[in-house]
């Protein structure tokens, strides 16, 4: 009898591929570049030089997401993962930047020796699996989605509210005067329900895609009523080569080079939530060998990032939200993501009109994902026993409660050691430190064995279910 494929292994007919790799690149591209434009403009690089940086970045998330969709030996979770820049390295990056002696270089070499770091330390990652039990995923995962829903109203707002700027040397804050426009937020809505009436009323292929054709339809009336322009796209060179190494040879400095190894144990540990929840999304049993080849291909990309100037990476959780939207799970899809953004890097042309699709527009589809990512957490924890564990209900009502203090109040823990700011600046991190505690301390830790019997007894609800 010949063996089904699984829908992760599962190669679709390249129109679809390409239309759907479209797809997760639109979805994730806002928040890709991100990070260039911001470490950029506090080293006041040239606009040529900051460009540059942006096509290094999509080159770059192009390879790491190659890596981690299709595997390499000893490489890859081989689920539907999209790669791309962490923010959690920004805020170290910021002050690497402005000390004379660190600059650009310096960052450099603290991202290539954290890329190396993580690639050693991704077994002993991976061990933490039975730390993980269903009360604590669905717990970190549905903190996740909450967490990025931020990320979703401040693109439906254009932005954030709050623009920082440099005056007479000194940098500030001050309110971003196109935040929630009228016509913005009316365009957002516009993409919103358009994604809603595919869903409810589009077949098959249609429906698949019914996020990149809200965000098409967005656009079309973002370019009628003058919010969405062009001059950059004509501006833009058609070819762009991005070489190793461009703006020179790294430099390394003992305290950038531990503070980028601890913001990379930060980063494996979120993506150890974000496998555990496509796991749970697409039926695909992971073992801790599949752990460990994920989190090594975190470092992997990392230090693919340092060689061509670009900057950490990690598994980008706004494109887990799109894979529960569409229902697609194959690993090819992503794939084709990754090839795209390769393209983007190498076509700087390519990359402006993707760079051209508003704010706005993005936050109709984001609203969408990165809710279905916290209703994955809540469909996880709805599995976990309340009723005679009375327990699990402290682990999830605290964990959730430590998760939402960097979201509401960023201010909260500015009195303690500025080296612990890496650790508490994450939402994430702090839900998945305080479930992870307290359900040791409730409930024990499982075996190994267990640990791996529970995700593949989920894994066969899901392909079942």
């Amino acid at each position: 009898m010949t063996q089904a494929i699984h829908p992760v292994d599962q190669m679709l007919p390249w129109p679809r591929l390409a239309t759907l790799g479209l797809q997760h690149v639109l979805v994730m591209y806002a928040g890709a570049v991100a990070v260039p434009l911001i470490i950029g403009r506090a080293l006041k690089l040239s606009p040529e030089d900051v460009a540059f940086l942006i096509s290094a970045d999509l080159f770059a998330c192009g390879i790491a997401t190659l890596i981690q969709s299709l595997g390499a030996p000893g490489l890859g979770i081989r689920l539907p993962v999209m790669m791309g820049v962490t923010f959690a390295a920004v805020g170290p990056m910021l002050s690497m930047a402005t000390a004379p002696e660190i600059g650009l270089l310096g960052i450099y070499g603290s991202v290539i020796a954290a890329g190396a770091f993580g690639m050693v330390v991704a077994p002993f990652v991976s061990r933490l699996l039975p730390l993980f039990p269903p009360v604590v995923t669905g717990t970190i995962i549905l903190v996740i989605g909450i967490s990025l829903m931020r990320v979703g109203i401040n693109w439906a707002g254009g932005g954030l509210p709050t623009l920082t700027k440099v005056v007479d040397g000194v940098p500030g804050a001050f309110p971003n005067p196109n935040y929630a426009q009228l016509e913005g937020l009316g365009l957002a809505l516009f993409v919103l329900l358009a994604i809603l009436a595919l869903t409810k009323w589009g077949r098959g292929f249609v429906a698949n895609v019914a996020v990149l054709l809200g965000i098409v339809a967005g656009c079309g009336l973002a370019t009628v009523l003058g919010i969405m322009h062009f001059e950059k796209v004509a501006a833009a060179p058609w070819f762009g080569l991005v070489l190793p190494f461009h703006f020179g040879t790294p430099s390394f400095h003992l305290v950038p080079v531990l503070t980028m190894c601890l913001v990379m144990i930060v980063v494996m540990i979120e993506s150890l939530g974000m496998f555990l929840a496509l796991a749970d999304m697409t039926g695909r049993r992971i073992d801790r060998a599949a752990l460990t080849a994920g989190l090594r291909a975190d470092g992997a990309g990392t230090l693919i990032g340092g060689i061509f100037n670009t900057f950490p990476y990690t598994s980008f959780s706004q494109n887990v939200g799109l894979v529960g939207v569409t229902g697609v799970r194959s690993r090819y899809v992503t794939a084709m993501g990754g090839l795209i953004m390769l393209a983007l890097g190498l076509m700087p042309k390519m990359a402006a009109i993707v760079e051209a699709v508003p704010l706005v527009v993005l936050g109709g589809a984001g609203l969408v994902m990165f809710g279905m990512v916290a209703a994955t957490g809540a469909r996880i924890l709805a599995q976990v026993d309340f009723r005679t564990n009375r327990f699990n209900l402290y682990i999830v009502a605290l964990s959730v409660g430590f998760g939402m203090i960097p979201l509401v109040a960023p201010n909260f823990f500015k009195n303690l050691p500025h080296a612990l700011h890496p650790l508490l600046e994450s939402g994430i991190l702090l839900a998945a430190l305080v479930a992870v505690a307290l359900n040791a301390f409730f409930n024990g830790v499982r075996s190994a064995e267990a640990a791996e019997r529970e995700v593949a007894a989920a894994a066969a609800a899901v392909e079942h279910g």
